[in-house]
């Protein structure tokens, strides 16, 4: 059943409005029908409304509430993926796939070898697009809640937004080169749920050993992420699943 996120001042009573791009997907794209069935989600509570649509025009969906339900489909972690900003459109798919693994958040960052360099002037529309691929994702996965793609930081903004997690880690593939196992491992055995997670990747260059001994002096752990060098949008899937196989599958 497709799922559509929706704010809270959509809600009236028992009915929600929807406007915007997803009338034209519900219309266009699924062809959905008056007395169609499908589902609503306040991304802020993480509840879901099982609803009916009752009305249609070219501007606007409404449909009637029929009941609340249950749904339980978020990590009982909450993870936060910060990447170097990489070339192209390889973030795209970071936040893409990592929306679908459980990620809860993403900061781009501005390292020392990223190639790209965000450009302010410009950076609105691609932060919008970001935060689009991430409602996307969210929706095709029925998620109870949207990621939210925050502007892109500095190496400094990015420390100091790292003082508020309980958990930090930094993946460093100059680990995995000497043979260093456990450090992942490890953490995630201390982890308990509710806790929040950050987890830093370097982007196509890797990051630098200088940015590396900062994070560590913040209280992050270098870790490696297996044997074989991942590519800078492989890593951060590869954690979301170790840790949604940790957490959900064991």
């Amino acid at each position: 059943m497709q799922r559509y996120f929706i704010d809270s001042n959509q809600i009236e009573e028992r009915s929600i409005t929807i406007t915007g791009e997803d009338v034209h997907h519900i219309l266009r794209v699924m062809r959905m029908n008056v007395g169609d069935q499908l589902l609503c989600s306040l991304s802020e509570t993480k509840q879901t409304a099982l609803c009916k649509i009752a009305e249609i025009t070219n501007d606007l969906v409404v449909v009637h509430i029929v009941e609340w339900i249950e749904a339980n489909t978020e990590m009982p972690v909450r993870i936060t993926i910060a990447n170097g900003l990489p070339k192209g459109d390889k973030f795209e798919l970071v936040i893409q796939k990592g929306t679908e693994l459980g990620a809860e958040s993403f900061i781009p960052f501005n390292a020392a070898r990223s190639i790209v360099k965000f450009d302010e002037k410009k950076g609105k529309k691609k932060v919008e697009r970001w935060n689009k691929i991430a409602k996307e994702a969210a929706e095709q996965s029925h998620r109870s809640m949207v990621p939210a793609v925050e502007d892109p930081a500095t190496f400094s903004q990015l420390l100091e937004k790292s003082n508020t997690y309980t958990h930090k880690i930094v993946a460093y593939e100059e680990s995995a080169k000497q043979g260093e196992r456990s450090a992942f491992a490890t953490a995630l055995q201390s982890m308990k749920q509710g806790d929040s997670i950050l987890i830093v990747f370097g982007p196509e260059g890797g990051l630098t050993e200088k940015e590396v001994t900062t994070l560590v002096d913040h209280g992050f752990i270098a870790c490696a992420l297996g044997p074989r060098i991942l590519r800078t949008e492989t890593a951060p899937l590869y954690a979301l699943a170790a840790i949604s196989y940790h957490f959900e599958l064991m």
